[in-house]
């Protein structure tokens, strides 16, 4: 699978499911709103007073699935970054595009973003017995 057809199927759904480590080592699982850059970042927001952002704040590492519907999923791994300055601003553009009102949240106490970047992905469509994956060098996120 081409690195734009994920981009379309990911794109084109809002929600993700998103799996954290707590500093107990628990998992811990949320439902956010995603959007994604063509080189298949992913946005999130939340607020500092969360589960997920203590502990992506202590382990960085996360994990998602976009899409369930006819049996078609992406399963995401990566590195979440809570980005600032102008890195901040272009995960923002990347979020608004799709999530418009996201704009009226930055009012919000405590409002903030992550970027994941990934590692390692697997798109599976279990109706054509389509499996691939994808790894992704272990680099430093955009700043």
């Amino acid at each position: 699978m081409q690195s734009e057809q994920l981009y379309r199927f990911i794109h084109e759904r809002k929600l993700a499911v998103i799996s954290t480590t707590s500093p107990s080592r628990n998992p811990q699982s949320a439902l956010v709103g995603i959007a994604v850059s063509p080189q298949l970042h992913i946005v999130f927001d939340t607020v500092k007073s969360s589960r997920k952002y203590a502990n992506l704040k202590a382990d960085p590492r996360i994990s998602l699935v976009v899409g369930w519907d006819a049996e078609v999923t992406v399963q995401y791994e990566g590195i979440a970054t809570e980005p600032k300055g102008e890195a901040l601003q272009q995960a923002q553009h990347i979020y608004f595009q799709t999530w418009p009102d996201g704009r009226e949240r930055q009012q919000w106490p405590g409002i903030t973003w992550f970027l994941i970047t990934p590692l390692w992905i697997r798109y599976s469509d279990f109706d054509s017995h389509q499996i691939e994956e994808m790894t992704f060098p272990t680099t430093d996120p955009p700043r």
